[in-house]
């Protein structure tokens, strides 16, 4: 686990700026605290900052292959380097890193090397012959990876954008359309990054570089639905945790100390049962709330008593929200998911016992455990039986004059429910993984932005990954997740989170063999009366116990509300800071009264006021000056 950076010349052979290339590899320091390291030659610079894991000894990188002619910065673990590794067995290995196993299987095979790679990974591949440089991201985004072409003809590639920044060849102006896109949902969806011309490279991507020719990005593997795993639920039972054993044991490979989180969910819970099959004991890390209604320390600790583990646990008190400016430095985008602030807590935690840390990121997306899935699976059934004309007509009229109920209970909030009802299968998903609902939203924004933006289209991410989707409802909202939630917020929070603490995080859920079969698999198996992971859940029964296995899913997410109707909360900070007020973004006016309502009790707006929090703490540490570029995207 790393930080990755280089600069290639993509006209002829100029010398790399080495100065610049230093700047983006301290911009990583935190990423690989253990060393660091640099290649040059006319037209090509890389650098490296090493979190060493495997082989801490050896495997400095960047890398040079036996021949010399190949040299990498790489980023990840390759969890099956060691397989790999015998297929190469007529060479002789100078260390015993999954780094030179990586690249000398490219050496031999080329980019399409890439498809036997059973890890997390992202990593720039130099082919000193073919004067080629090739970029590769995993298949779901464990790992990131921005890159960018200067005006005078050089590619800039780093895992963070704050290396980009740093490097100091990049103008730097905000994308209206990215900024569009996070007042939507929180976070900015690849490819897109908060800046224009700066991109995230996409899950199971490739960029292949060569001077004298245009940039050129393919996807070597996209998720199938196939529904036809011809197992009966019974026997998919026991296949399952045969295939979760192995995924969780590949991914305990490791020369440092090694452990995992612990919620009182039954992702992590299974995590837990199955890593205490091959480490004993396991090194388990919790946070909890102050506030019993988010404080999941108590389910956490029974299993960790189950388990036996060397369970660590520590407390967030509703003073958390001081290190609002440190997240928005760590991300270095706009990134309003809450839990990002315990996420980060939970990895400082974890990183006082161990170096690895295995999470249970990608359980959701799987094994369908959010509640929206059921929801949009009975709203597309309703959507696919009534005329499009109908819909549009008349209940998307009554969805706008439904007023939106906060305080009702639940089955009264019927205004969001009919909106998406009127929309089309895409817009209805936006709408289901937004953080701010259009209507809302747009009263939040100036004027002037509005129509400046008229024609950005934050919706693109989600409607090209519908594009190709399964007939099936759930195949398709789980597709639109694993191609921008599940990369775009839930793996940028883990990556940024740990990274910053010098940890790294592992996803069993993610390991692909595992994920394929599951894509496999009829959606009965997955959503039943019960919800989401029904499969999960019935494999686990003799694992884990009752009170798990039925718990109520409760998120990671800190009590935001509460927070912002403090005196002495984020939302004062908002109102005194000249950030956000001067960026010509906002309608000032409409975002004070939300405030007003708000901490009067008579509306919950913290989604929509959190989203302006993390934008204004990003826009302050920001370095391209943001009144200035703001203005001129909203011009």
């Amino acid at each position: 686990m790393c930080g990755v950076a280089g600069i290639v010349d993509l006209k002829a052979e100029r010398s790399v700026d080495r100065t610049a290339l230093k700047r983006m590899a301290d911009a990583l320091a935190h990423r690989g605290p253990d060393g660091e390291g640099f290649f040059t030659e006319p037209g090509i610079g890389l650098a490296h900052r090493r979190l060493a894991i495997i082989d801490i000894e050896g495997g400095a990188q960047p890398f040079h292959s036996t021949d010399g002619a190949h040299v990498i910065t790489f980023n990840g673990e390759i969890y099956n380097y060691r397989a790999l590794k015998r297929d190469l067995s007529h060479l002789v290995f100078r260390t015993k890193s999954d780094t030179e196993v990586l690249l000398e299987g490219l050496a031999r095979h080329g980019a399409d090397y890439v498809s036997r790679l059973r890890g997390m990974f992202a990593f720039g591949w130099w082919d000193a012959r073919a004067k080629t440089l090739t970029l590769a991201r995993d298949r779901f985004g464990e790992k990131p990876l921005y890159y960018a072409v200067t005006e005078d003809g050089f590619l800039v590639f780093a895992s963070e954008i704050g290396a980009i920044e740093a490097s100091g060849l990049i103008s730097l102006r905000h994308s209206a359309e990215a900024m569009r896109a996070y007042f939507l949902y929180g976070f900015v969806p690849d490819p897109l990054s908060i800046y224009e011309g700066v991109f995230k490279l996409e899950p199971a991507s490739r960029l292949k570089a060569r001077r004298g020719e245009a940039v050129k990005i393919e996807k070597y593997w996209r998720p199938e639905f196939s529904s036809d795993a011809g197992l009966s639920f019974e026997a998919a039972q026991e296949a399952l945790l045969e295939r979760f054993d192995d995924a969780v044991k590949a991914q305990t490979v490791s020369d440092a100390p090694l452990g995992a989180f612990l919620s009182g969910g039954v992702d992590s819970a299974s995590i837990i049962a199955s890593l205490s099959r091959v480490v004993s004991p396991v090194t388990t890390c919790t946070i909890g709330f102050d506030d019993a209604v988010f404080d999941e320390r108590a389910d956490a600790r029974r299993i960790a008593t189950r388990y036996r583990t060397d369970h660590h646990e520590e407390i967030i008190g509703v003073d958390a929200s001081a290190i609002i400016d440190r997240i928005a430095v760590v991300f270095g985008e706009p990134f309003a998911d809450p839990s990002a602030l315990p996420t980060f807590e939970v990895c400082a935690a974890a990183r006082r016992y161990v170096k690895v840390a295995l999470s249970g990121d990608g359980g959701d997306e799987l094994f369908a455990g959010y509640r929206r899935y059921p929801f949009f699976v009975a709203e597309e059934r309703i959507r696919r039986a009534t005329p499009s004309l109908a819909r549009r007509a008349i209940i998307g009229p009554l969805g706008y004059a439904y007023p939106k109920l906060d305080w009702a209970p639940r089955p009264l909030r019927f205004k969001t429910t009919l909106q998406s009802l009127a929309d089309d299968s895409a817009d209805a998903y936006a709408r289901a993984i937004a953080m701010a609902l259009p209507d809302r939203l747009d009263r939040m924004l100036s004027e002037d932005f509005r129509r400046a933006t008229r024609d950005c289209d934050p919706v693109r991410a989600v409607r090209i990954a519908a594009a190709d989707a399964a007939h099936d409802p759930l195949a398709l909202a789980r597709k639109i997740d694993l191609a921008t939630w599940l990369p775009g917020r839930m793996l940028t929070k883990i990556d940024r989170a740990s990274m910053a603490n010098g940890l790294e995080a592992r996803a069993p859920f993610l390991d692909h063999a595992l994920a394929e079969w599951v894509f496999s698999l009829p959606p009965s198996y997955l959503l039943g009366k019960g919800g989401g992971k029904r499969l999960l859940k019935a494999s686990q029964k003799a694992r884990l116990d009752e009170a798990t296995l039925i718990a109520r899913k409760r998120g990671f997410s800190p009590p935001i509300a509460g927070w912002l109707r403090r005196a002495d909360g984020p939302a004062a900070r908002l109102l005194s800071s000249k950030a956000w007020r001067e960026c010509g973004v906002f309608d000032t006016a409409a975002v004070a009264k939300m405030i007003d309502r708000h901490q009067a009790g008579g509306s919950d707006c913290s989604q929509e006021l959190w989203m302006l929090v993390m934008f204004d703490a990003f826009l302050r540490r920001d370095r391209a000056a943001p009144t200035q570029a703001l203005r001129a995207a909203a011009s």
